[in-house]
């Protein structure tokens, strides 16, 4: 995304790395200008780092068992039944996280979209995770709201009047 959320999350934890994975280079961009800004003001920006790649390949940059959290915040929800297959809650998906994730390792999904949110519920319940919780209100759920960072989408939606569905899934 746009780097706000991984950077609010690293400079809430400094004892946790964190590594930005972004598809397209535009969105990039802005995310490592405002790194750039952060690190300028003189803001520590040493425990998280930016990846252009499709997550497709994260097998490929990542060892079995690396990974203890993964953020999907506001996916592209490819809508098209065709494209299911490129949704980064697909069934594929999930089975890719599953064999790069630790013992214990987490995943959190926020999107505003309920067909897709309808969609990684089903997924998550075929797969080998745990579906832990679930909302399609967030703002309406305190527990779930809980040290949530909002992305620059989440508020966009928010104030446009669309509810946030957010799952937790545990291995």
């Amino acid at each position: 995304g746009k780097g706000r959320f991984i950077m609010e999350q690293a400079a809430s934890h400094p004892e946790i790395n964190y590594i930005g994975i972004e598809m397209y280079s535009s969105v990039l961009v802005r995310a490592i200008e405002k790194a750039e800004e952060r690190k300028a003001k003189g803001q520590d920006v040493s425990n998280f780092r930016f990846i252009r790649m499709n997550a497709e390949e994260l097998g490929n940059v990542f060892e079995k068992g690396e990974i203890s959290k993964i953020f999907l915040n506001f996916s592209d929800p490819w809508p098209k039944d065709r494209h299911a297959k490129r949704r980064l809650t697909s069934d594929r998906f999930l089975e890719l996280y599953y064999g790069l994730t630790d013992a214990g390792a987490g995943i959190e999904f926020k999107t505003d979209n309920k067909d897709l949110f309808d969609y990684s519920i089903q997924m998550a319940v075929e797969s080998k995770w745990k579906l832990s919780a679930y909302t399609y209100d967030l703002y309406s759920e305190p527990e779930m709201l809980e040290g949530n960072v909002a992305t620059e989408y989440e508020e966009k939606f928010t104030a446009k009047g669309n509810r946030i569905c957010k799952m937790i899934l545990t291995k």
